[in-house]
């Protein structure tokens, strides 16, 4: 991994002193570890492989809405603690199938609720999980992101970034309050582990949105575009509400824009690994061909580098019977019948968890 960080003319000016201390930091960080001595003979086939997965787990609001102050925030609270209990409960349960070793979650009311998965995850299943999350800006649905990660992977940093009043002035930009980074350090089996930047965040939802989507994900892509041009592990993830779907994304489009088609330059590009997947198994949603799930990676993380031990990308798959209790709820049972619902044939979201991993190599 390349660690000569260094800011673009491209970059707006307006951007570049928050980008520097961003970029900077992280190079030190990566510069630190790289000065170590590396252990003779590596035995990555000892290291487990690096699972990440994204679930937007729909209004993940426990049972009291004393801590809300939407209207909306307070309808969407659990009903009664017994509901809570089963909603957080059944994640728990769905996550331990799978066990992620980084999960990012969309639509989590705040820490707090990510802190009750992380003790069910650890009395039912015996695992244990840490948990991040930032408070968005959303006052009017109070939703939040968050990670959950666990041992052997270590978060050395984590950070939330702005929509400054010369970015807004441009138009080109809107905010994207739901949104949080991680940089996650990877064993490799050697002493200078991989790094890893994730960025979960939730964009503008329902067709008519688009518009606003596309300025969150320009946003979202100048964030990150730098780091992804010098050679670092980049992922961007999480529920993007785009509306793009078949083998081949628009440059013009949000999923375009945020995967950096726009830019002049192919350096800053990631690639969509969900067009990995079989087009009949690229749903994610309740509606009908929705693919709103999405996992975009740098090609850092595609090809392997011979000279040392990385990460590489191996597969992705929509884990469909993690959220599917029974057969697929219908419109009406999941949005205006579901708390009525037999708990046992209740869907845990309305979305479908997306999980890739990668193999060090």
């Amino acid at each position: 991994m390349s660690t000569n960080f260094r800011l673009t003319s491209r970059l707006p000016a307006f951007a570049m002193a928050a980008c520097a201390a961003w970029i900077g930091s992280f190079a030190a960080r990566i510069a630190s570890a790289q000065d170590a001595t590396t252990v003779q003979g590596s035995h990555t086939d000892q290291v487990e492989p690096l699972t990440i997965m994204t679930w937007n787990v729909e209004w993940f609001f426990d049972d009291n809405d004393g801590d809300n102050f939407s209207k909306l925030a307070k309808e969407k609270t659990a009903p009664s603690r017994g509901d809570w209990d089963w909603h957080r409960d059944a994640v728990a349960h769905s996550i331990a199938q799978s066990k992620p070793s980084i999960l990012a979650l969309q639509e989590v009311e705040n820490r707090r609720v990510l802190w009750y998965l992380s003790r069910a995850l650890d009395r039912s299943h015996k695992l244990k999980y840490s948990e991040l999350c930032d408070e968005s800006g959303d006052h009017f649905t109070e939703q939040d992101v968050g990670f959950m990660y666990r041992s052997p992977i270590d978060v050395l940093q984590t950070r939330h970034h702005r929509l400054t009043r010369a970015m807004k002035k441009t138009e080109k930009y809107f905010d994207l309050s739901k949104h949080i980074v991680g940089l996650f350090e990877v064993p490799n089996g050697t002493d200078t582990p991989e790094h890893v930047t994730v960025l979960n965040l939730h964009l503008r939802s329902r067709a008519e949105g688009e518009s606003i989507r596309k300025r969150q994900a320009r946003l979202a892509h100048l964030w990150m575009r730098d780091m992804i041009a010098t050679g670092a592990n980049v992922i961007i993830l999480g529920d993007t509400n785009t509306e793009e779907k078949g083998d081949t994304t628009l440059a013009e489009s949000d999923l375009g824009i945020l995967s950096g088609a726009e830019t002049e330059s192919t350096a800053d590009d990631l690639v969509d690994i969900t067009l990995n997947l079989a087009r009949e198994d690229r749903r994610t949603h309740l509606l009908p061909d929705r693919q709103f799930d999405r996992i975009l990676v740098s090609q850092s993380l595609i090809d392997d580098d011979p000279s040392r031990p990385d990460l590489v990308f191996s597969k992705i798959d929509v884990l469909r019977d993690l959220a599917i209790q029974g057969e697929l709820d219908t419109e009406a049972e999941h949005w205006e019948e579901y708390w009525q619902r037999d708990p046992k044939r209740r869907d845990l979201s309305d979305h479908l968890p997306v999980q890739a991993t990668f193999e060090i190599k």
